[in-house]
């Protein structure tokens, strides 16, 4: 009798071992396989809630003026899309996109900076849009992508110029990427930053997610897929955290977020805010569920980042 119980309760635990492993596989799958959204899908994401959009960006389309251009970074084929200021400019605005979008889906924001006089550089992040890649990096790993793509841009806009004047503005998963690319050592010609509704860290994120969508804990499942993550992608939820980089940056910060905001909780602003050592703004969106501060409050948006990046860029 008792080694049946010996041996049932062996195969029990074996059976919850295989289970758990199993759900952080699902979980792990669920959270990293991309989505290659088409640059004409997203616009027309963007549309209904900024018909503005429409006629500036077909004009750009007529008249040539969006142009693509591939880089190989780490054996990945990795693409961005570029356009330039009306008039020669050094000014550039480096747009970093959300999870499962491309890079189109930052035109509204682009909107803005070109009608300040901005260049425009819009990354596909890695796996999105038309970049290769195995799988969505939750900003991590991208920022070191994104200050390569940095790097690339200042060469092409900088002219005569010895560098360019750069602002980085990203959104959702964007802004996360921004905000560790902000705690990185920063080159002379980034000038500031902009994070719209970005997540702590990815562990963060996904324990919200995790609750939000299956009812479930963190433990053990969150564990059990971030060491899974380690293994196959050389990475862990826990090292992915915006909040810890932005305690190490250098360059001024606006932080932006929307007061209804449940998908990445408005809660998470004031901690990030608070963690930036350096010259820094917070701008909440009354009413504004997630990444939808530009939409709803466009003017006011258009202000609060005009009146930031103008005092570092000229």
């Amino acid at each position: 009798m008792k080694k049946k119980i010996i041996i049932s309760t062996g195969v029990v635990l074996m059976l919850a071992m295989v289970a758990l492993i199993g759900g952080g596989m699902y979980l792990l799958n669920y959270a990293l396989t991309p989505l290659h959204r088409t640059q004409d899908e997203a616009l027309e994401r963007l549309y209904p809630d900024n018909a503005y959009l429409r006629p500036w960006v077909d004009s750009l389309k007529a008249a040539g003026a969006m142009h693509d251009t591939v880089v190989t970074i780490g054996g990945t084929r990795l693409n961005a899309t570029y356009v330039a200021a009306r008039q020669p400019s050094r000014r550039v605005a480096m747009l970093i996109h959300g999870y499962k979008d491309c890079n189109t889906m930052m035109m509204h924001v682009g909107y803005i900076y070109y009608h300040l006089g901005y260049n425009l550089f819009l990354p596909d992040l890695y796996a999105h849009g038309k970049s290769e890649g195995s799988h969505i990096r939750m900003g991590w790993l991208d920022r070191l992508d994104v200050m390569q793509w940095m790097r690339i841009a200042n060469e092409k806009f900088r002219a005569d110029s010895v560098s360019t004047q750069m602002v980085v503005h990203g959104i959702s998963m964007g802004a996360a990427t921004t905000m560790c690319v902000a705690g990185e050592k920063q080159p002379p010609y980034v000038k500031c930053y902009v994070a719209d509704c970005g997540y702590t860290s990815v562990r963060d994120e996904f324990s919200r997610q995790l609750k939000d969508q299956f009812g479930l804990p963190s433990f053990p499942l969150l564990d059990i897929a971030s060491a899974m993550c380690q293994w196959k992608y050389g990475w862990n939820f826990e090292e992915a955290s915006p909040l810890e980089q932005v305690k190490k940056a250098t360059l001024p910060i606006l932080v932006i977020h929307g007061d209804s905001d449940d998908f990445v909780p408005t809660s998470m602003a004031q901690p990030i805010y608070d963690a930036i050592p350096t010259a820094k703004r917070l701008y909440i969106a009354k009413g504004s569920a997630h990444a939808r501060s530009l939409s709803d409050h466009r003017t006011e948006y258009t202000q609060i980042v005009t009146d930031f990046t103008s005092k570092y860029i000229h």
